[in-house]
């Protein structure tokens, strides 16, 4: 691995964060960071190659599906060439070099063991994740650790590599895959505590989006209340992040009380929500100035909610059009052809604000083909998120790059000028007037 007994903890990310030898002042300063997703886990929409190539009757939607398709030895050579070009050293010079200051690392439960019938890539990704730490440190950047997906599947989405399984805490097995993960958890806290990653690894994530409008509330609670007395029984002395599970942040307010260094994840977006989705373009920039906003607020406000909080996801798009975004072979909410199946979302309407004539030409089209008032737009929203999600904690952006969809890129869009060129140089606020982006000439049907 090359981790040598000697390593530096002087660097720091720019001149506005402390160097990794010196604590963050979590609460004080704002995190502004960044997700290096559908690397270690891979996902449809950030890199459709690998799903374009497959009839749709092979059922290729996911890391699973793909891995079994694949066969051991062909995903061993696919996946892991993907592991050494998608993300290298470059990329944590380019994000240092964008004024951010941490990295959210999302991987899956197979980079420590795989189980039963898994058709995952077992053990590799360790490797990477490993590297992706030293080259953090290099550029001064602080670590999230994020297990994205856990033994049996905590949402059943594809981001949690297998589609449709939800077995976690849930069913015959529920409590299985929970001890599974405990052990995993066992694992990994036992190693991250050693010296060389207590300054750089200075944030835990216990498991991404548990879906738990659908699983029993009570069930993960008291799973999180155990995996924390894991984490900290095994040394590990830094944030530990556990997710608002879709319930509302107001839910959790007196939760976890005396669980020392817990933070509240929320993952923001407008466009999964019929009702944000549909605002037009000044709306959702009020909308995420205001609602989002005061939200942060209240969560903080321990007489109101949690305390910690910080949006671990969050995105430029102000439309679902990105092609696989919603699943492979899937439309859009925006055009009115989200049909997953019988058992799932079905929207067949329009859902821009007009109703009618949604289009999704310009939101996937090349950023340089962009008016300038939808170049305006995406811009002030960007920055509008910011500024409202620095109202808690801080924010990671979802994602850094891209193999095609620049509105969900941080690189593509620093690149298009639709993103601030440094996270911490910004000229809109959530003070500053909104403008009528329709009297401006922005069409609300794209």
């Amino acid at each position: 691995m090359g981790l040598y007994d000697s390593y530096d903890d002087t660097t720091r990310a720019n001149e506005h964060v402390p160097p990794l030898n010196e604590p963050f002042p979590y609460g004080e300063l704002p995190i502004r960071g960044v997700n290096v997703g559908g690397w270690l886990l891979i996902e449809p929409f950030i890199t459709p190659s690998f799903f374009k190539k497959y009839a749709a009757s092979r059922g290729v939607v996911d890391e699973y599906t793909l891995s079994k398709e694949l066969g051991a030895t062909d995903a061993k050579q696919t996946i892991e060439t993907h592991y050494r070009d998608f993300v290298n050293e470059d990329t944590f010079k380019e994000i240092r070099d964008a004024g951010l200051d941490h990295v959210r690392i999302p991987f899956g439960y197979w980079a420590i063991e795989v189980f039963d019938d898994d058709a995952f890539l077992p053990k590799v990704s360790w490797r990477y994740l490993l590297r992706a730490i030293e080259w953090a440190r290099k550029y001064g950047l602080r670590v999230k650790l994020d297990l994205h997906s856990v033994p049996g599947g905590a949402n059943g989405w594809n981001h949690s590599g297998r589609l449709g399984r939800m077995e976690w805490l849930n069913g015959d097995r529920g409590e299985e895959f929970g001890n599974r993960t405990l052990k995993i958890h066992t694992q990994l806290a036992t190693f991250f505590s050693q010296p060389r990653y207590k300054n750089i690894v200075t944030m835990y994530g216990l498991v991404n989006e548990p879906r738990m409008i659908l699983l029993d509330a009570d069930k993960v609670i008291a799973w999180t209340e155990e995996a924390y007395k894991v984490v900290r029984d095994n040394g590990y002395e830094g944030k530990i992040i556990f997710g608002d599970g879709f319930r509302g942040l107001g839910t959790w307010k007196g939760e976890f009380t005396g669980l020392d260094g817990m933070v509240l994840d929320v993952h923001q977006y407008v466009i999964f929500n019929t009702a944000q989705l549909s605002l037009t373009h000044s709306k959702k920039i009020s909308f995420a100035c205001k609602d989002w906003g005061n939200q942060m607020d209240a969560s903080m406000d321990t007489s109101s909610g949690f305390g910690p909080t910080i949006v671990g996801e969050w995105g430029q798009a102000d439309t679902d059009c990105t092609e696989y975004l919603n699943n492979v072979g899937v439309g859009s909410r925006w055009e009115g052809k989200l049909d997953v199946d019988a058992k799932a979302e079905q929207i067949l309407s329009p859902q821009c604000s007009t109703g009618k004539n949604c289009s999704c030409t310009m939101p996937n089209g090349d950023p340089d083909n962009y008016t300038d008032e939808y170049r305006q737009f995406l811009l002030m929203f960007a920055e509008a998120q910011m500024n409202a999600f620095e109202r808690g904690w801080g924010w990671m952006y979802w994602t850094w790059d891209t193999e095609s969809s620049p509105q969900w890129s941080y690189k593509k869009s620093i690149a298009a000028k639709i993103m601030p060129q440094k996270a911490y140089e910004r000229d809109f606020n959530c003070d500053t007037d909104v403008p009528d982006f329709g009297v401006l000439g922005l069409a609300e049907t794209n």
